[in-house]
């Protein structure tokens, strides 16, 4: 896939990507890139090694997935 996106872009994209407090839907939300758009630009550019430790960090993080963030929130019914 060809990069169609400025360097400008590109950089913003990436450091969206790398904000804790960004989460997927606001990234889309600013850049029209999905999830799978974004993890795309992000393998493209990065050196394999920091796509890998980029990742590890965002997979799972409550604070990069809205739904989960509000689950999250929510916490336990029960108040356990």
């Amino acid at each position: 896939m060809k990069s169609k996106q400025s360097p400008e872009e590109i950089s913003r994209i990436i450091r969206y990507a790398w904000e804790d407090r960004t989460s997927f839907e606001e990234i889309e939300k600013r850049t029209g890139l999905r999830e799978s758009e974004v993890i795309e630009v992000m393998r493209r550019e990065l050196k394999p090694s920091s796509f890998r430790l980029w990742r590890k960090r965002v997979s799972g993080r409550v604070t990069k997935h809205r739904r989960l963030l509000e689950q999250h929130l929510k916490g336990p019914a029960s108040g356990e």
